[in-house]
């Protein structure tokens, strides 16, 4: 992997993650040292950054950690259902049956996985990629692939916020069991109809449990 590559991914994450956090100032100095790579790569992944929203350039201060509004939140949730509905609907239109028919017998089986004194979180979402990842090749749509895994960056973030209860997990399981089982059943109008319930329960949830400040306009 390239030191642009290195350094892009362990920033990205250290952001999605909220290690660092909003206004944080990423000094090409400090930060170079702190990732073992030279400033010409470092520039390269803070501007990779900068173009995908997690940072921007702050007059003389450099390039600091963007925050995450109710303003930023509303508008990612009405992009996101635009494209997972649309991509649903495709998956239900041309992805293979027993694919999903598998994960929705997982997911169906996934609040096991968040229950109890240790759930298990970390299996919770790689089921949940991997449903992500198969209506990604279903759809058949490099473009609309590329524009979700975009948008997914920024979601991973908005994750971060809200409380990971086992109740909204265990319904969020549910949700995406639907889901599977509406693109397994080849019918587009419910796949499209269960993204938008799951998506309207996920931006309730992620407003009910955090409320980050207002986005700052300037002129």
């Amino acid at each position: 992997m390239r030191a642009s590559d290195r350094a892009y991914v362990a920033l990205r994450d250290d952001i999605i993650e909220w290690r660092l956090a909003p206004g944080t100032v990423l000094a090409e100095v400090e930060q170079s040292a702190r990732l073992g790579v030279s400033r010409t790569p470092l520039r390269e992944a803070l501007s990779r950054l900068t173009a995908e929203g997690l940072t921007a350039a702050a007059g003389g201060r450099g390039v600091v950690v963007t925050d995450i509004s109710l303003e930023d939140i509303d508008e990612l949730f009405e992009l996101r259902g635009t494209l997972e509905g649309k991509a649903a609907a495709l998956a239900a239109e041309r992805g293979d049956r027993a694919t999903f028919e598998q994960l929705q017998r997982e997911l169906l089986e996934a609040p096991e996985l968040v229950r109890g004194p240790n759930p298990a979180l970390h299996d919770y979402y790689e089921l949940v990629g991997r449903l992500d990842t198969a209506i990604d090749a279903a759809i058949s749509n490099s473009y609309l692939a590329q524009a979700m895994r975009s948008l997914r960056v920024h979601l991973v973030r908005v994750r971060r916020l809200a409380a990971d209860d086992a109740g909204r997990l265990t319904a969020a399981a549910a949700e995406h069991a639907a889901i599977a089982e509406a693109i397994a059943a080849g019918n587009p109008k419910l796949a499209e109809a269960a993204t938008t319930i799951h998506l309207h329960r996920s931006l309730s949830h992620v407003k009910a449990t955090h409320v980050p400040h207002q986005k700052e306009h300037h002129g």
